[in-house]
């Protein structure tokens, strides 16, 4: 079997392998800029795009995929070579490989080589919509303050070199002032990010900055632009060597950078668009008045959960989350954190059989042929827990509420922040604060609390009687005991 470059040329000979598009993808025009084109934007919001566009008369939807920092050079050039193209390769359950073309992303553009051509495509007429996966961290959010820092050596260069931004909120701001000055119609920005009410952290931090950056703007964007709340699920794992080799040498299609995921996914987004949006809803996504139910859960137990795999198998010495959950222990463990702390939080769900749900979660997890990485799920830990975790443990305060497991947790990160395993080997963390939080990790083996003096991550929660007794009790515990000798013991308890 002959092998094939994936690219526009080879496009009909691919077709006879696996799914490509059958629209012409040069008679798209481009009505949403994407910021963030990572796996997951192409395992999401591209693939039910690329679904829509499957219908002939829909013509004005199609993606410019912007690469924002200097970190996504390969993800651009992959893309620029292979014509905006991609393999999606959805791992099924029973380990069977799903693969299919996605041709959503028509342009693409590399923010940090020519600044202005991006902030042009996003002052475009025709662009309706900007969609962000930025990371939780890229919003700038200070979880102490609960207010946009200014202190962030990129907004500070944003704000003295505002034509050539390094951040999302530079870029924007300068999009909306074209925007205003051309008397253009508005706008709607719309965060793909794991975060509750993600559309009113869009706004909210971005007023902040406009504030400063350019105060006339306020009103405009208030009158002008939409950001509606949205909630996103789709667990893509980084793209291994063996799932590049595996599509060469099964289809003979030679993709650099192709996406793989679980087959289950989830959009439930906030019915409010300024200017006119996709009809996602014909091909799987879900319009509602309020998304805060289905986002609370979801990042109270999918995401939170993904986090407790990751801590507690880090420690343990997996490098996979198929294997946390598999382990009987663990998968214990995390079944009581769902069920005795995050439900009672979660109030009424109208339409959703919760049980189930965590039940469909543990079974995700445990998707062997999917193998996320560890080291993905904790990565940016620092801005994840304050999202996922801290909201648990605040609620579960305030009713007088166990918070036992989350505390354990809260532990196991101390002392995941040290850098080794139990069996002494180097975690590989990527954190933004990996220093300060080392730094604690270290002050904490002498005063374990000392962790929870990180502010920015936990707010007051080291002022709390009762779970600083309980996160004491489980750091002592692990550090005399090891971690699975005391996943079991709590486990007993329940």
């Amino acid at each position: 079997m002959e092998n094939l470059k994936l690219n526009t040329k080879n496009l009909s000979a691919i077709s006879e392998r696996i799914a490509v598009p059958k629209y012409n993808r040069e008679t798209i025009k481009t009505g949403i800029v994407h910021v963030g084109i990572g796996g997951f934007h192409r395992a999401h919001e591209a693939f039910y795009t690329d679904q829509l566009l499957q219908d002939e008369n829909i013509k004005d939807w199609g993606i410019c995929g912007v690469a924002l920092l200097d970190f996504d050079t390969k993800i651009y050039n992959t893309l620029k070579e292979q014509d905006g193209l991609y393999t999606l390769i959805v791992k099924e359950l029973d380990g069977k490989h799903t693969k299919r073309v996605i041709g959503a992303i028509t342009e693409y553009l590399f923010a940090p080589e020519n600044p202005s051509k991006v902030i042009e495509k996003m002052a475009s007429p025709e662009v309706k919509i900007i969609t962000l996966t930025i990371t939780e961290g890229g919003y700038n959010y200070n979880e102490a303050t609960k207010a946009f820092d200014f202190e962030n050596p990129l907004i500070i260069h944003d704000l003295k070199h505002p034509n050539a931004p390094k951040t999302i909120f530079g870029y924007l701001t300068q999009a909306l002032k074209l925007r205003q000055e051309r008397g253009l119609k508005g706008i709607t920005i719309q965060s793909c990010d794991n975060i509750q009410g993600n559309g009113h952290m869009t706004q909210n931090m971005l007023l902040s900055y406009v504030s400063k950056a350019a105060p006339g703007l306020t009103d405009w964007i208030m009158d002008n632009v939409s950001f509606p709340n949205a909630m996103v699920d789709r667990i893509t794992p980084v793209t291994a060597v063996e799932d590049i080799a595996h599509l060469k040498e099964i289809s003979g299609i030679e993709d650099a950078w192709p996406v793989v995921c679980e087959p289950f996914k989830q959009w439930v987004i906030e019915d409010n668009f300024i200017a006119g949006r996709p009809a996602w809803e014909t091909v799987g996504a879900q319009f509602v008045e309020d998304v805060v139910p289905y986002e609370k859960m979801k990042l109270s137990l999918l995401n939170a959960g993904h986090s407790v795999l990751g801590l507690l198998g880090a420690l343990i010495g997996y490098h996979t989350i198929d294997e946390a959950v598999n382990n009987i222990n663990i998968r214990t463990f995390l079944k009581q954190y769902m069920d005795e702390e995050v439900t009672p939080t979660l109030g009424d769900l109208e339409g959703v059989d919760l049980d189930a749900y965590k039940q469909s979660l543990l079974e995700r997890f445990g998707n062997i042929n999917i193998k996320d990485q560890i080291d993905r799920i904790c990565s940016e830990t620092s801005a994840k827990y304050p999202i996922f975790i801290l909201p648990t443990i605040q609620s579960q305060l305030a009713n007088n509420g166990d918070i036992v497991l989350a505390a354990f947790v809260t532990a196991a990160w101390a002392i995941y922040s040290l850098g080794t395993n139990e069996n002494g080997n180097s975690l590989n963390i990527k954190d933004a604060l990996k220093q300060e939080l080392n730094q604690k990790a270290k002050e904490a083996k002498q005063n374990p609390t000392a962790f929870l003096e990180l502010e920015t991550v936990f707010g007051d929660l080291q002022q709390n009687v009762l779970f600083s007794e309980a996160y004491i009790k489980a750091y002592n515990n692990i550090n005399n005991n090891g971690i699975e000798y005391c996943i079991k013991q709590i486990n007993s308890n329940y």
